[in-house]
């Protein structure tokens, strides 16, 4: 039986860590067979004091500052690579499991060498008869977001997905050990896009467990601080990842939405966060950081463009996005766009 190390980062989370260490202390998988790392990011509440005083059996790691999510996750997945884990199981602080969550998942990873991450299938847990998240979605353009939200939960076969939300997502240490890590430049948001993506580009498999069971207790933020590190992070996952023909090819549809996104950012009050994004990449040290990733991600690829982007997609279809503009303008203009465009990617 497969060894598997479960990381939870947690921050200022005391208000969930009952019920998510409750379910994780119900799951079936055998107790021998799996530990509980949580990674705690300074918190202020109490939080890591809750775990030391009422979960002894679960190994804390507590921070002297928060580093972020990514970096935070990553010494969890370090420890599990360096103490000889077969998986590290990503779940957020905000979730509960279904008792044979981590059952089903190991189950689909080993059916196939080549599957370097499971998802486990998201619910919703204040209305748990509908779809947290099944699998998501890349726009072409780096935007990225939940598949299947808030649609019906329905009997589901076992698929490949183009990224794994990083609130629970099984990950062979081995791939870790191949691809690398998340991206701690990112600090939070699109990490989970980016590790996703390189998966792809190492040659493994991303795919959905549906009878691994997770509740989420998901919130949609627009928060100024989400709207900084989404817009620069899908711009490092672009710069990143894609090869060069790509980035000239899809360079006009990303001036004219950057330019809308930034005029939509000033009527928002976000003008000085579109300020800030664009003194990041003005910075030369940035700059070096960026290319030196780039050069370490192209040289690991083992499957060209043409391959990954037929999971991409050219419609921002998410239920609490809900904007007029965006559904009747921007994305029948962007979707066309790619429809042309991926077809000339052959490289």
């Amino acid at each position: 039986m497969a060894r598997v190390l479960i990381v939870i980062v947690v921050y200022n989370g005391i208000e969930y860590l009952k019920e998510c260490l409750s379910s994780l202390s119900g799951a079936t998988y055998p107790k021998q067979r799996f530990e509980i790392l949580v990674v705690d990011n300074a918190s202020t509440d109490g939080s890591a004091a809750y775990v030391r005083e009422h979960w002894v059996e679960v190994k804390l790691l507590e921070n002297q500052a928060n580093v972020g999510f990514a970096a935070a996750n990553n010494i969890g997945m370090q420890l599990g690579i360096d103490r000889g884990f077969d998986y590290v199981y990503l779940l957020n602080q905000d979730t509960a499991v279904a008792p044979d969550f981590l059952d089903e998942a190991v189950r689909v990873a080993r059916a196939d060498q080549q599957i370097g991450a499971v998802q486990s299938k998201l619910l919703l847990y204040h209305d748990q008869g509908n779809i947290n998240s099944i699998g998501n979605e890349i726009h072409y353009l780096g935007f990225a977001f939940a598949g299947g939200y808030r649609r019906p939960d329905a009997p589901m076969k076992v698929t490949e997905i183009t990224y794994p939300s990083g609130a629970s997502v099984l990950l062979r240490a081995s791939a870790l050990k191949d691809i690398g890590l998340f991206n701690p430049d990112f600090f939070m948001y699109h990490e989970d896009v980016d590790l996703g993506w390189r998966l792809w580009l190492g040659g493994y498999r991303v795919v959905l467990a549906p009878a691994s069971v997770v509740y989420h207790k998901y919130e949609f933020s627009k928060s100024i601080k989400k709207f900084y590190y989404m817009e620069r992070n899908r711009r490092l996952v672009m710069l990143q990842n894609y090869k060069l023909g790509t980035l000239l090819l899809i360079a006009p549809a990303y001036l004219v939405m950057s330019l809308a996104l930034f005029i939509y950012s000033c009527f928002a009050g976000w003008g000085g966060q579109s300020l800030r994004i664009l003194g990041y990449f003005l910075s030369v040290k940035n700059w070096r950081k960026i290319i030196a990733t780039r050069r370490r991600v192209q040289k690991s690829r083992r499957l060209g463009d043409g391959e990954i982007v037929k999971r991409f997609v050219g419609k921002i279809e998410f239920q609490d996005l809900q904007n007029p503009l965006l559904r009747s303008v921007a994305n029948p203009i962007f979707n066309a766009y790619w429809q042309v465009a991926k077809r000339l990617i052959w490289w």
